[in-house]
């Protein structure tokens, strides 16, 4: 039997995802989604590629009704507030925001600048990310969102922190304009994004906080840069090793990452010595939940410069999401993610 499916605030870009992905997915029906701001709608005239899919409208938050999954889509700082009803209507939520990603109230107030409005919740939420938590996602009802940032960061760099080889990081990620949601800002506005080349956040970037959880307090130096891409995250991360960890040759590399990483179905190392694509891009990831991951290492120096890339909005949002769901399910969590991704494009 298929479980019923609803998703909350369906009209943004990660609602659009997660719609997009739970209507062709195998063991699931969407029967509700919701927006405060396009009640009665068709849900294709904001998804226009979902056109001929579904006859679904949108329909108002106050008229949620009862489902087996809810996946709340909603700006950060809503969810929390509202926890408690929607507990009251699933057995299993996912949240796609960052109210429940971090466990540590304290960690919360110091990186979003405001008390957690529903702190004894936190306990209650599995960080969404199935490469790190897989065993605990498959016992759990509540599953947190991921931060894109902290998505690309955490598997790329996760192997090394795991291992004790990393001493500190120096990253730059390059991130598309989708980043920012669908809600029009200075930022996003056509004449000063296009073209752009902008860093937005030299430091202290929130996502860090999520980083800081997964692989402990190694110094990570973030700075984010706004290119002009509609979805992609790419990571440069120049990494600095501790000369006792033994990774002398790129072999050594190659199998620590083969050892983290092999039957991960959404992880996959690239690291070419010829071809176009020699390394990871975010541009043939757009729609897949694939996180590509590659590697060189300076052998004059014994710098690791690990890059990887991302669709924002799949792997570091909606695609993760599902994946999370498949767990907690007991279903293949493969399901509903098998897209390859287009080339060209």
């Amino acid at each position: 039997m298929k479980r019923r499916v609803a998703i909350v605030g369906g009209s943004g870009y990660v609602g659009g995802e997660l719609l997009r992905l739970l209507l062709f997915h195998p063991s699931v029906e969407v029967v509700q989604v919701t927006s405060r701001t396009h009640p009665g709608e068709y849900v294709y005239t904001l998804h226009p590629n979902l056109r001929g899919s579904t006859d679904l409208r949108f329909s108002s938050n106050d008229d949620l009704a009862g489902c087996d999954v809810l996946f709340l889509a909603l700006p950060h700082g809503e969810a929390a507030l509202a926890i408690e009803h929607y507990i009251g209507l699933a057995k299993t939520i996912i949240d796609c925001s960052a109210d429940f990603r971090l466990r540590d109230p304290a960690s919360y107030e110091r990186w979003y600048g405001r008390a957690h409005p529903a702190p004894q919740y936190l306990s209650d939420f599995v960080y969404g990310l199935p490469e790190r938590h897989r065993e605990e996602l498959g016992s759990a009802r509540y599953a947190s969102g991921v931060g894109c940032n902290a998505t690309v960061l955490n598997l790329a760099i996760g192997p090394l922190a795991d291992a004790g080889c990393l001493e500190r990081v120096v990253a730059d990620v390059k991130v598309g304009s989708s980043e920012a949601g669908s809600g029009p800002t200075p930022g996003s506005h056509h004449p000063e994004r296009s073209r752009a080349v902008r860093v937005y956040s030299p430091s202290g970037h929130r996502h860090l906080a999520e980083v800081e959880q997964e692989l402990g307090e190694i110094p990570v130096h973030l700075t984010l840069t706004a290119i002009e891409l509609v979805r992609g995250v790419h990571l440069t991360a120049h990494c600095f090793l501790d000369p006792k960890a033994g990774l002398q040759k790129e072999r050594d590399v190659w199998d620590l990452y083969r050892s983290a990483y092999t039957g991960e179905p959404f992880v996959r190392l690239v690291a070419s010595k010829r071809g176009l694509y020699r390394f990871p891009e975010p541009g043939i990831l757009a729609g897949t939940n694939f996180c590509d991951i590659g590697f060189t290492l300076e052998s004059d120096t014994g710098v690791l410069i690990v890059i990887a890339a991302l669709d924002n909005l799949m792997k570091g949002a909606a695609g993760s999401a599902v994946q999370s769901m498949n767990l907690i399910l007991g279903i293949d969590e493969r399901s509903g993610l098998t897209f390859p991704g287009l080339h060209p494009v």
